[in-house]
Formats: structure tokens, sequence, C-alpha cells
């Protein structure tokens, strides 16, 4: 435990640096370097010395790295995002009685297949994998459909 005391007290700058300049974020070069030594402590015993420890280091600290950019990257897309904003917003409306009454009038003069569409989505709660699934179409074309519809109620609803 000595040795790996040592190490850590060697290498800990050097494996901070390599990851700020890989996140170029403190808190992040932070926390991936104690998980980096942390890891490294867990499996020091497979060390099996083919290289230098500060190598074995990176290695590690790489891996941590790379971990936390696929745990960081699982946020949804920003064409989906910015479509659960407008979402949001229109659904607000929809929450207003009289507002309500007006999207449903809108909605029953809207053409096929926005007006379908607009509902699986908004009313049905159906993902677009779905939805495209009902009409033989591919999910861009649901979403698409589905953007276009709500910008049609929209317009509709800014004019009056």
């Amino acid at each position: 435990m000595e040795e790996f005391e040592e190490i850590y007290s060697l290498y800990y700058l050097d494996i901070f640096k390599y990851l700020f300049s890989l996140s170029g974020n403190k808190d992040v070069a932070e926390e991936l370097t104690q998980e980096t030594f942390f890891s490294a402590m867990k499996s020091f015993d497979t060390f099996r010395g083919t290289c230098k420890i500060q190598t074995w280091l990176c290695q590690i600290a790489k891996h941590a790295y790379f971990t936390y950019q696929k745990r960081s990257n699982r946020t949804q897309p920003f064409e989906e995002a910015d479509c659960r904003v407008e979402e949001s917003s229109l659904e607000l409306k929809i929450s207003n009685e009289e507002s309500t009454f007006k999207i449903h009038q809108l909605l029953h003069n809207l053409s096929e297949p926005y007006k379908e569409v607009f509902m699986l989505r908004v009313f049905g709660e159906l993902s677009f994998t779905k939805i495209a699934a009902l009409f033989g179409k591919t999910e861009s074309w649901a979403r698409v459909t589905f953007h276009r519809a709500k910008l049609k109620i929209i317009e509709n609803l800014e004019e009056k």
C-alpha cells in the first residue's frame, strides 16, 4: 500500500494535467483523476511492468475519460430537444380550456397525415418510431410530419 501511495503522489499531477487537457474542465479532470487512481489501486496487482507506470496510468485515465464522455453524450439530439421545448409550450396551451377548443378546431381542419401524426404523438404519446411503423414510413418522415403539423397549428393560433 505504501508503494501505491508513492505512485499517487508522484503521478497525481501528471494524470490530472492529462485529463484536464482532454476535458478542458478542472472539476471533471479532478473527478476522473480520482477515478483513475481508484481503478489503478484495484488492479495494481495485475500491472505487469511491461510499460512505464505513468503510461499505464494514462491508459486508465484515457479509458475513464472515454467512459465519462459516453455517459455525458447520452443526451438527446438537439433537434429532438428543440421539438420537446415547442411541444411543452404547445401542451401548456392545451391545458388552457379556451386554447384547447381552438386547437381542436384547428386539428379538425388540419389535412392528413399531419392531423393523425400530431394526434398520435401528443394525445397518443407514441414515439416517432411507432408512428413511422404505423404509416410504413421512416422515423425521419414521422418527425418532419409532426414538426410541420405543429408549425401549422402554431401559425394558425397566432393568426387568431
